[in-house]
């Protein structure tokens, strides 16, 4: 099995935002992931929905064994586990969360489905806390 290069992104505005993000963290680790590089916290305020809760973000490397698809489950199996209940892509729009793990690079792979889109091109392109956490990961 061949290992392979994921940069994700992490945040939380609910509860203990940070230890969300760290326990999120190990829980991907513990799934078999291998983390290899993480960002220093970033503290931003929401974007594309209005809260007076600040997020707590971060970037990290890992190395999986997963497929794309397989990733998504998991890491959406950790968000849940987590106690996230509304999905972005479910509820239609963004809400405050206790979670979010974003898969923005799979290798060089270019990849959308209806569940997935390799690169994303939101957090590469056009979320501002996003470029400064992936300035060093990209």
């Amino acid at each position: 099995m061949s290992q392979h290069k994921v940069v994700l992104l992490l945040g939380s505005n609910l509860g203990e935002q940070k230890k969300n993000v760290e326990l999120a963290l190990k829980m991907i680790n513990d799934a078999g992931n291998h983390i290899s590089q993480t960002s220093e916290f970033l503290m931003s305020d929401p974007v594309e929905f209005v809260s007076s809760n600040i997020f707590c973000n971060i970037a990290a490397i890992i190395f999986t064994h997963l497929s794309p698809i397989q990733l998504l489950d998991c890491i959406k199996n950790i968000e849940v586990e987590m106690g996230r209940i509304n999905d972005s892509k479910v509820s239609g729009g963004y809400t405050d969360r206790i979670i979010d793990i974003d898969i923005i690079k799979y290798n060089e792979l270019n990849f959308k489905s209806e569940r997935l889109e390799v690169p994303h091109k939101k957090h590469l392109f056009e979320r501002d806390f996003s470029r400064i956490l992936l300035k060093d990961f990209i």
